[in-house]
């Protein structure tokens, strides 16, 4: 058997002198020799624009794992096999080398101990012996792993029995002991069980490199603005994304709809930015940074984008999020390195998206017994690099969170966030705006871009439809409008397909592979007729768009589509009208059915959820008197109840008077009207879903005026102005 660890004396032995020149690989630039021509032709040919296409022969590379991927390491490696390959064919003897003869120690006496061959003995890791031959013994050598003599070999069950028949025979030769073979105790291993220690150590420093090169992945570069060293040399540095002028940003001011006023306040910022001298010359300073705060999806990221894009100044962007890893101090160095980015490209600004990421209120939720807290390091060097001795009134920093109650005080105090910028869901007119924005992007029907006036009432009816949705929920209403209508073959997108997907978003999808029983479907078309009924015949009650049987959503067996307006006050009669509405469904099924169902699961809890609201946060309960128990903003965490077991007990039958009250109410009004809850039902069951004209058309016109605008404006059928379904 051949060993590489004398794999070049070996083959001096076998004659084998003319060996290939293997390639060398120069990890300096990671070339390979044989590409040496091409790397000095790409260097005559860096002035030329076409150098691309000279071949990758000569490529650069620049790290060690782009050319272990490369096809240069490829060919060493194939020069490499193939080479031992062919020497190991080729040489004389390898065919025997390769299987040695079978030895054992009678064969080993009678041929080379008693004839007086044998020079030394190697008794190797106690189970195999080596015995050096003379040079006269080279004929009947059965080779072994020293090349410099002959070697024979044999292996041992045990040294204890090797040596005493080795002294047993040497005796019976009458060999003196001074001249009795040596012999010697060796251990040999392989190269794999030289390594095979070092395995775990090698495993977990390349893990250790590995996550530090995926944590700290770009932070040299990628946009991000910052220099200095990648790999973990560079984890320290700023995720933030750097945006001017020349990045494409497709976003403006005119695309940010909905929100007048805060458009307004963040747009003072760039005109402070790009023409100071106007409010210097009064006196004024720019604030030092304002925080946008709302409910998800209304618009806060889009208004930083917009500024990005419009900004003229270097814009700087990064995620609370990115500041928080697992090494300690890693978040306050990154926070140092954005803001000392931001002070060289002055004058600039800051954007840190969902910043209560980092900045939750110290003391709150941070390490126990006062230990160091990684998130509190990097609040505190956020609160000194705002507000600090090195601050810059070059440097302006906008933040974006849904959580303004959680933030810091220190961190929402003037001098850092001078501006406290409320993004509200918007209002009918807010809504309207931001459809205009997105209709411009959709192939519409000819009446609708033709006419401003069709688009401006087609964005109105759609507003009046969506009443509480977000920019982030239109622009998804008028995605789905788009995919329908497609789905549909349809060459426009029409009024017909902004309803379906506006109640696709609302309601969900329609799931009419739930096959229902006639029982469970004439169950429902009662329980959702019973809501309609209730509405219709209550002043106070939202106006009716359409009902529905058809399964929808997870777990809705049916709906009912209203039109609340945008009130910013709700009364006493209000509330007890949307409850009494709400328990219409159960109150028809005690009418209509011997046994009750699960149905008015959901009705109960927004029931539940109202007379709660009354008794302890509204002051609406006589007995409670105006006091305020709310613990709505707790959280679930409060052990003990802000009050004593008497007043709780108050407060439960109080909840239990109003909810009965208006159980009470809902049948007195459902018993009168019976037979219109028989019509709309029958109607649900034929056609599966009726609108608010089938509701007249049954019941005859509602008793009360309508006192949602919206609805007389846009919706309200006997309006000659209004929309015309395209079809």
């Amino acid at each position: 058997m051949l060993r590489l660890g004398s794999l070049r004396t070996g083959l001096s032995a076998r004659g084998v002198k003319n060996l290939p020149v293997l390639p060398r690989i120069a990890f300096k630039r990671f070339y390979s020799e044989e590409n040496k021509g091409d790397r000095n032709n790409d260097k005559n040919k860096s002035g030329n624009k076409d150098k691309k296409d000279d071949g990758k022969k000569g490529e650069d590379f620049k790290t060690l794992g782009q050319y272990l991927k490369s096809r240069e390491f490829a060919k060493t490696v194939y020069w490499t096999i193939g080479s031992v390959a062919l020497i190991e064919i080729l040489s004389p003897g390898s065919q025997d080398d390769k299987e040695p003869q079978a030895l054992t120690f009678q064969d080993f006496k009678t041929k080379y101990l008693e004839k007086g061959l044998v020079k030394k003995l190697y008794v190797v890791n106690k189970f195999l012996v080596e015995a050096e031959l003379v040079p006269q013994a080279l004929a009947n050598a059965t080779g072994g792993f020293f090349q410099q003599a002959p070697i024979v070999a044999f292996t041992i069950g045990s040294v204890d029995v090797f040596e005493e028949q080795m002294d047993a025979v040497q005796d019976r030769l009458k060999i003196p002991v001074e001249e009795r073979i040596p012999v010697s105790y060796v251990e040999r291993a392989s190269v794999l069980q030289y390594l095979f220690p070092f395995v775990p150590t090698i495993i977990l420093l390349g893990g250790l490199w590995f996550i530090t090169k995926k944590m700290s992945g770009g932070a040299s570069g990628g946009g991000s603005g910052s220099g200095g060293l990648g790999g973990m040399f560079g984890v320290g540095k700023s995720r933030a994304k750097l945006f001017n002028k020349e990045t494409d940003i497709k976003v403006s001011f005119q695309d940010v709809a909905g929100c007048n006023e805060a458009k307004q306040e963040i747009m003072e910022f760039v005109h402070f930015l790009k023409k100071p001298e106007k409010y210097t010359a009064l006196g004024a300073k720019i604030p030092r940074g304002a925080i946008l705060s709302g409910p998800p999806g209304t618009g806060k990221t889009l208004l930083a984008k917009a500024t990005a894009g419009e900004a003229g100044v270097p814009f700087l962007s990064v995620s609370g999020s990115e500041f928080v890893e697992m090494f300690v101090g890693v978040g306050a160095s990154r926070v140092r390195d954005m803001f000392e980015q931001a002070r060289q490209m002055a004058p600039s600004i800051i954007f840190v998206d969902e910043i209560d990421a980092i900045g939750k209120e110290r003391g709150k939720g941070g390490a126990m017994g006062g230990a160091n807290d990684e998130r509190e390091a990097t609040l505190n060097q956020l609160l000194v690099e705002m507000d600090g001795f090195s601050t810059s009134d070059q440097v302006v920093v906008l933040a974006g969170t849904n959580r303004p109650d959680v933030l810091d005080p220190a961190l929402m105090r003037p001098g850092r966030f001078d501006r406290h910028v409320q993004i509200d869901s918007p209002d009918i007119e807010g809504r309207k705006a931001i459809y205009l924005v997105h209709l411009h992007d959709l192939n519409l029907a000819p009446e609708y871009t033709e006419s401003k006036e069709q688009r401006e009432l087609l964005a109105g009816k759609l507003a009046a439809l969506t009443p509480g949705f977000a920019g982030a929920d239109i622009s998804n209403a008028c995605n789905e409008a788009a995919l329908i209508a497609a789905r549909r073959q349809a060459a426009h997108v029409t009024l017909k397909h902004f309803e379906q997907a506006i109640e696709r978003v609302i309601a969900g999808l329609e799931k009419k592979s739930r096959v229902l029983s006639p029982e469970g479907k004439t169950t429902v078309a009662y329980h959702e007729a019973g809501h309609a009924v209730c509405g219709w015949f209550l002043q106070f009650a939202d106006p009716l768009l359409k009902v529905s049987i058809i399964p929808r959503g997870q777990g809705a067996l049916g709906y009912a589509q209203y039109l609340p307006s945008d009130q910013y006050l709700i009364s006493e009669e209000q509330f007890k009208h949307r409850m009494i509405m709400a328990l219409g469904g159960r109150v028809s099924e005690e009418l209509h059915f011997p046994s009750v169902t699960s149905g008015a699961h959901d009705d109960f809890k927004k029931v539940t959820q109202m007379a709660d609201a009354m008794v302890t946060s509204l002051g609406m309960s006589k007995k409670i008197g105006y006091l305020s128990y709310d613990q709505s903003d707790d959280g679930g965490l409060q052990v003990n109840k802000p009050f004593s077991e008497t007043t709780a007990r108050n407060i439960d039958s109080e909840v239990k008077r109003i909810v009965n009250e208006a159980h009470e109410t809902c049948q007195e009004l459902l018993s009168r009207h019976l037979d219109k809850v028989d019509k709309v039902a029958q109607e649900l069951l034929n056609k599966e879903a009726i609108t608010r004209e089938d509701m007249i058309r049954l019941l005859g016109p509602r008793p009360f005026p309508e006192r949602n605008e919206a609805f007389d404006k846009y919706l309200d059928p006997r309006n000659a102005n209004g929309v015309k379904p395209a079809v």
